[in-house]
């Protein structure tokens, strides 16, 4: 593996740990800043809402920034949210800090994932990006529980200072390890803006929304399944969220080579069999040797949509790719927030706790609508079909930007 994308596999740690750690800590935040658990929810979505906003808005003002220069800038201003939220001395401020850390999450791996496909060698680019991905998964395993633990017992203002700590390092580490990286020919705000209108762009982040929204429909609710209904104790509950972490990497490992040799049909294949096992998980729900494997089978593929999903959109476009990459990440946001609103709809409608698994289950076939069209819409005069990354070129370490 190039040292290269272990420095954004450790940016993208951090970025997991941060994102992922406060639906752990709202109860310790709650109590010690003197509010409610549902008030303390508004952190979850402060940064949510900070990465819609700031994947489009960072990636247009660093469009002109050299990539290289524009990473290590992106990880500084998450740094710094990470600090800022460690110290905010009441909850308003830490709502702030939570949107100022979650800004620059989808330009970050926007950047970085342009970036490593064009330090990838031809053929295996998905790989590369797959790669940089570990490091969100790998978060779900180690550092969201581990920091959910330091938190409990030395308060979540250390969890922070920690995160922040995990910043620092992965800036060094990106200034070290990526080589300049030039940008594309042509490119340029403007380009970036025309390629993001692409009829096909649109149809993948539209598929993101709905498809992705289907594993958040359940995995906001997971906890409250496993106590409520598996009948798991509270303090098993961290073991269950490791159990998603460990399914989310292998679906990452699986996702970069299945990608590379044919993209769309593992897009298609992810989110069938999303549907497929969100549907499962609402009867294995109820057993407690069967629920944990449907948990690691959901996380499996659940993530194995995103890798496919952000090479589409790459290539898509691929002459002003930025931008476009970014604004995916906004698009899994927004399925975030969508896929818990509906889940908890269905909860509050009286449909009973694994609801949100039929929901999930009708937006990833939604998912799956979007993208056989957009399929059957790319389909060139001959009747074949375009592989993504195949226009990412390979570009030698030693280009500057």
């Amino acid at each position: 593996m190039p040292l290269a994308l272990l420095a954004l596999a450790i940016s993208a740690f951090g970025i997991g740990t941060t994102e992922f750690v406060m639906m752990g800590l709202l109860p310790d935040v709650a109590g010690d800043l003197h509010t409610s658990v549902p008030r303390a929810g508004y952190l979850v979505s402060a940064y949510a809402l900070g990465v819609v906003v700031g994947a489009p808005l960072l990636t247009a003002l660093g469009s002109r920034v050299p990539r290289k220069h524009l990473l290590v800038a992106l990880m500084g201003l998450f740094t710094v949210g990470n600090l800022a939220s460690a110290l905010a001395p009441s909850f308003g401020p830490l709502v702030a800090a939570r949107a100022l850390a979650g800004l620059p999450h989808g330009a970050f791996f926007g950047v970085g994932s342009v970036v490593a496909a064009r330090l990838a060698a031809p053929g295996r680019q998905a790989r590369a990006v797959a790669t940089m991905f570990l490091g969100l998964t790998v978060a779900n395993i180690v550092g969201v529980p581990t920091a959910t633990l330091l938190g409990q017992h030395l308060g979540w203002r250390v969890t922070f200072l920690v995160v922040a700590g995990i910043g620092v390092l992965a800036m060094g580490a990106l200034a070290l390890l990526v080589p300049p990286v030039p940008r594309e020919a042509g490119g340029g705000l403007a380009h970036e803006v025309r390629a993001l209108a692409a009829p096909q762009v649109l149809l993948a982040l539209l598929t993101a929304v709905f498809g992705f929204a289907g594993v958040f429909a359940v995995y906001s609710y997971l906890a409250s399944m496993s106590t409520q209904v598996t009948g798991f104790s509270a303090t098993s509950v961290t073991f269950v969220l490791a159990l998603f972490g460990t399914g989310m990497t292998l679906g990452a490992l699986a996702a970069g080579r299945l990608t590379d040799r044919a993209p769309r049909a593992t897009l298609y294949g992810s989110l069938a069999a999303l549907a497929v096992v969100l549907l499962l998980f609402d009867v294995t729900v109820h057993v407690k040797w069967a629920a944990p494997v449907t948990v690691v089978l959901l996380g499996a593929v659940g993530f194995m949509t995103t890798t496919p999903l952000q090479m589409l959109v790459m290539h898509k476009a691929r002459h002003a790719p930025v931008l476009a990459a970014a604004s995916n990440h906004s698009a899994f946001n927004l399925a975030n927030a969508g896929g818990a609103w509906l889940g908890g709809a269905a909860i509050a409608a009286g449909w009973g706790w694994t609801s949100p698994t039929l929901v999930g289950a009708a937006l990833a076939v939604a998912g799956l609508a979007i993208a056989v069209t957009a399929g059957a819409l790319d389909r060139d005069a001959n009747g074949s079909r375009v592989v993504a990354g195949a226009h990412l070129e390979h570009v030698p370490q030693h280009q500057d930007a």
